[in-house]
């Protein structure tokens, strides 16, 4: 008995030791993201090869993806972590060292290539942690990551203002974010492989399970991006109104994603995945249809408002139907992923193409379309709702030891 307890507990350690991880990990976007306008200058690139480069990130994260399996297979769980976290946070001074667009280019090649390895280990390691505690976790997780980016970003603001170099400011960072990292992976579960369990592919085609989960998280994403680069514009030029009110705009929206998160568990525990999803859905189609219709400022803030808390929850429970769609937990959250990121990749330039050919009000009809996906294939995240109930605390999930 006392070692069933003694295993529980080391359990909920992990929770809020993985909960670490993911804020460490917003917090090096957060850093990045706040000091570009510092990275163009310095690399001498134009807005129009600013845009070029920052399509690297998401293309070294799909290409890498695949690898975090086996490097966990190869390393263990906690290793892995521990090594792909800390590549994560010492990229974050690769992009502020370079001199010019192609060794710009390079550096966010393998920023995102860290990012995107690191971020399918944490996600393996969350589901993992959800399922010993047969509670949702995952919303509260990605939760930790957008605190973690409000941080971080709050932080890059603060050394931009006082007109710090960027090459320091994130020396600094990714050091002290380093040093975060590698004491919160100390409390992660060590998992191990079985010892009949073959190590995974090095690249692979994500299963068709993923395929059909991913297909879900991309509508969410696409309205994500869509609403995070295009809402303050669409405000502005759309209902014609101060760059002050438009940028709230956009504020409300990320605060209501974010407090939609850490709220999701309990509600994704009371509903169950594929209800909260489809309810989500609806409030996001709902938005949609405010932001299109609506002709008045009020009544498009409150439409881009619904469709954060219609579409917060939707990534995190993706990722937990992958981890429980099959044998190879590591290769469908790396799909799901690959999926995702090719929709934030996309979603931006795709709105304005569309806005340039037609206008924004039919570009933001494309979102409210593509969310009425999550109402009508909520069903593929059934994985989610964890059916088969954990009986022990320190149950393994299958094809994994501790």
């Amino acid at each position: 008995m006392s070692v069933v307890v003694h295993r529980l507990r080391d359990v909920r350690r992990a929770r809020y030791a993985v909960a670490a991880v993911f804020a460490v990990h917003g917090s090096v976007t957060g850093s990045f993201a706040t000091r570009v306008p510092w990275v163009q200058d310095h690399a001498g690139v134009s807005a129009g090869q600013l845009g070029l480069a920052l399509a690297f990130p998401a293309l070294g994260a799909s290409l890498a993806m695949p690898l975090a399996g086996r490097v966990s297979h190869r390393f263990g769980a906690r290793t892995a972590l521990r090594g792909l976290l800390a590549l994560w946070t010492l990229s974050l001074v690769l992009p502020s060292l370079a001199p010019n667009l192609p060794t710009l280019c390079l550096a966010l090649f393998v920023y995102g290539a860290a990012s995107g390895v690191s971020d399918v280990a944490m996600n393996a390691l969350g589901v993992d942690v959800e399922t010993r505690l047969d509670k949702s976790i995952m919303s509260g997780l990605h939760g930790m990551w957008s605190a973690g980016a409000l941080i971080g970003s709050a932080a890059g603001t603060l050394a931009a203002h006082l007109g710090a170099d960027a090459r320091l400011h994130h020396a600094l960072a990714a050091l002290v974010l380093t040093a975060a990292g590698l004491v919160a992976c100390r409390w992660v579960l060590d998992l191990q492989p079985a010892e009949d369990e073959d190590p995974p592919p090095r690249f692979a085609l994500p299963p068709r399970s993923a395929v059909l989960i991913g297909a879900v998280g991309f509508c969410a994403v696409f309205a994500e991006g869509a609403s995070l680069d295009w809402s303050a514009v669409y405000l502005r030029d759309r209902l014609d109104t101060s760059a002050g009110l438009a940028a709230a705009c956009t504020t409300g929206f990320t605060l209501t994603m974010a407090v939609s998160r850490f709220a999701g568990d309990r509600l994704v525990d009371r509903f169950g995945a594929v209800r909260s999803v489809r309810v989500s859905g609806v409030l996001a189609v709902l938005g949609g249809l405010l932001v299109v219709l609506g002709g008045h400022p009020a009544v498009a803030m409150t439409g881009f408002a619904l469709l954060g808390l219609g579409i917060a929850v939707v990534v995190p429970l993706c990722f937990a139907a992958a981890g429980r769609s099959g044998g190879n937990p590591s290769l469908a959250i790396a799909g799901v992923a690959t999926i995702t990121y090719t929709s934030g990749l996309i979603a931006p330039s795709a709105i304005g193409g569309l806005a340039e050919a037609t206008s924004l009000v039919v570009s933001f009809g494309l979102v409210t379309v593509l969310a009425c996906g999550l109402v009508v294939f909520a069903g593929v995240l059934r994985a989610g709702d964890r059916r088969v109930k954990v009986s022990r605390p320190d149950a393994a999930v299958p094809g994994r030891r501790s």
